[in-house]
This record gives structure tokens, C-alpha cells and sequence, in this order.
């Protein structure tokens, strides 16, 4: 099966032409291009996304389904709301964006997906959304704890469009919180749903769920089209999640 080769500022195949699912890798679209800002902007806004190992080339991919999170089927468990409150009472701790961007994406880096051996977040990814950061297109969602990042993620944002790249944890729940504050700013600026690639049995028990590709993609050429909101949390945005039904754990 032949993989359309890239060079750099070549157009994407189209998602659709993605290796299907009897294939060796379901999803994969091309290989080679670039990682710069132009580049990354063209790939989002048409559902692509890199991921690739070291040693590897640079791989472009379009999942068919993708694992989304609308964030009004967010599963706040209870569990996650008490530490939420904790946080809100706790002198020193708060939820900030975009004040340690670096900071959250190397962390990433050394906190691989779960059933990889190894990172993806490999240094060309690092410096490519470092970029994409400066450029106002990639932002950091930061859990801070007596002063100190206890745990974050890391986003792209296009418009109203939201894709999320990776999360770490160097406390409790700290992860969870910084994706629980992503979802209430979802919710207070109307942005229709998080993209999560890929299928995880975590993400589905925060309440992702996969939608066809063609919906996912037309979502988001029609989220991208809007203007951005200023990408900044305030501690009211916590009360968006009160409509969110409570699990148990």
C-alpha cells in the first residue's frame, strides 16, 4: 500500500483517502512535509494531525471515526468535583492558561500515552508547537498547586475549534482538573467539542465518544470559521460545570 510522500508546503490528500481499517495503520494519510506554523494550521483545519516516533519520518493521520468530547456529555465524577473545590478553597492553587507553555509540553513528553513504550512528543514536535504557540494557535491548560505546575495539558485551537494533544499529572487529580477547566471554558464560550484522536477506555470514561470522520471534519471547517475567544480562565468559568451530572467514584 503505497503513502503519499510530502514535500514541504505540498497540500494534504484528502482526509478521506486515509488508510482504512484492514489496513497496517487505520488512519494513516501521508508522511514527509513539514512541522511549521502554515503547515500545522493546513492540517488541523482539515482533521490531520502528526504523529510519528523517533527515527520515524514525519506522519500525517485522520482517524476514521475520531474520539471527540462534547463538552456538555463531560462525566464530572464526583471524586473530580470535590478535588475542584479543593483547589477553588486552597490558598496558592488555581487553574491558569498559557503561562508555562514549555513547561507543559515537556512534561508531556516524559509522560507517554498509555501502551507506548516511548514518547511522540519528540523534540521537532516540541519546538514545531512552541511555534505553534507563539503564534497564538496552541495553548497550555495549567494545574498549579502551592505555586508549583502540578499537572496540565497542552492544546491547539483554531477558532472555536479545540483539538487536545496530551496531559501529565505530578499530583492527584491535577490532569484531571486542567482537562474539568478546559471543558468549563468550552461551556462558557459555546465551543461545540474537544477532539481526542483517538479511542482510550479513560477518555470514554470522561464521556468522549467517536463520531464519523465526515462529521468530525465539517465540524470543524465550520468551528475554525468563527472568531477564537481570548484564551484566559477566571475561577467563574468553575460554574458552568454545575449543569454536568455527577458520577459516582
Amino acid at each position: 500500500m503505497k503513502l503519499p510522500w510530502l514535500q514541504p508546503g505540498d497540500s494534504f490528500p484528502p482526509a478521506a483517502s486515509a488508510w482504512g481499517p484492514a489496513s497496517p495503520a487505520p488512519g494513516l494519510l501521508a508522511a514527509g512535509g513539514a512541522l511549521d506554523v502554515p503547515t500545522l494550521v493546513s492540517a488541523y483545519s482539515q482533521g490531520i494531525f502528526p504523529w510519528f516516533s523517533r527515527d520515524q519520518p514525519i506522519l500525517w493521520w485522520s482517524t476514521d471515526p475520531r474520539m471527540v468530547l462534547h463538552p456538555p456529555e463531560f462525566r464530572l465524577h464526583r471524586s473530580l468535583r470535590q478535588a475542584i473545590r479543593r483547589l477553588e478553597s486552597q490558598p496558592g492553587a488555581e487553574v491558569r492558561f498559557d503561562t508555562a507553555f514549555g513547561e507543559v509540553i515537556r512534561a508531556c513528553a516524559q509522560s507517554p500515552r498509555q501502551g507506548q513504550g516511548g514518547t511522540w512528543i519528540v523534540d521537532e514536535m516540541v519546538q514545531a508547537y512552541e511555534a505553534l504557540h507563539a503564534a497564538g494557535h496552541a495553548h497550555s491548560v495549567e494545574t498549579w498547586i502551592d505555586g508549583e505546575l502540578a499537572g496540565g495539558l497542552y492544546c491547539v485551537a483554531l477558532g472555536h475549534a479545540v483539538f487536545g494533544e496530551s496531559m501529565f499529572a505530578r499530583r492527584t487529580d491535577a490532569s484531571k482538573i486542567a482537562l474539568a477547566a478546559l471543558v468549563a471554558f468550552c461551556l462558557r464560550h459555546d465551543i461545540p467539542r474537544i477532539d481526542c484522536q483517538q479511542n482510550t477506555r479513560h477518555l470514554a470514561s470522561l464521556g468522549a465518544r467517536e463520531i464519523p470522520r465526515r462529521d468530525f471534519v465539517a465540524g470543524v471547517a465550520e468551528a475554525a470559521a468563527q472568531a477564537g475567544p481570548h484564551w484566559r480562565f477566571e475561577p467563574v468559568y468553575w460554574n458552568h460545570l454545575s449543569s454536568l451530572r455527577s458520577n459516582g467514584t
